[in-house]
């Protein structure tokens, strides 16, 4: 018997939302699209091989980012980098736009780029974590989680004007 994988969760925090899945093939890739629009996700990203191909979610309007690390680790730097600078685009522009991120089950590089997403924004990676695993039961490994232990946030997704458009003064 085929183990099953968790439905797509979808994750949301301030002014942004994820959709964590696993990994579609072409014969799954019709259902993938139908659930990406579902939830208004405009944007793939794509850490591990490629198993389908993007052109049939471009022509639906819908990128495709492939940034592969390896399966039960944490992303490295020129992914993290990646990573932070299509959402700061992509909620900047759309505020409340849902970014899709797979790997090949879910449950470990994509929870872990939702997670320091979340911990930029603000939130206590404990909490993080929770968000998500209440979500993806069986999220994140020990040694991922080890790595959000330590990631020490450097507010990169964190809104810094207030409602005049002005930075914030703050008095220590």
């Amino acid at each position: 018997m085929k183990a099953r994988r968790p439905e797509p969760a979808e994750i949301e925090y301030k002014n942004m939302r994820f959709l964590i899945t696993d990994r579609p093939s072409d014969s799954t890739l019709d259902k993938f699209i139908e659930e990406l629009q579902k939830h208004g996700a405009r944007h793939v990203v794509r850490v591990c091989d490629p198993t389908y191909s993007k052109e049939k979610l471009e022509n639906k309007g819908i990128d495709v980012m492939d940034w592969q690390f390896d399966d039960g680790n944490p992303p490295p730097k020129d992914v993290v980098g990646h990573w932070f600078n299509l959402l700061k685009t992509s909620f900047k522009e759309e505020p409340g736009c849902c970014v899709a991120v797979h790997c090949v089950a879910g449950l470990g590089r994509a929870p872990v780029l939702v997670a320091i997403a979340l911990m930029e924004a603000g939130m206590k990676y404990e909490d993080a974590v929770e968000l998500i695993r209440r979500k993806r039961r069986g999220a994140i490994n020990s040694k991922q989680l080890s790595y959000l232990q330590h990631y020490r946030p450097k507010s990169r997704l964190r809104n810094r004007s207030n409602r005049n458009g002005h930075a914030q003064c703050l008095i220590l």
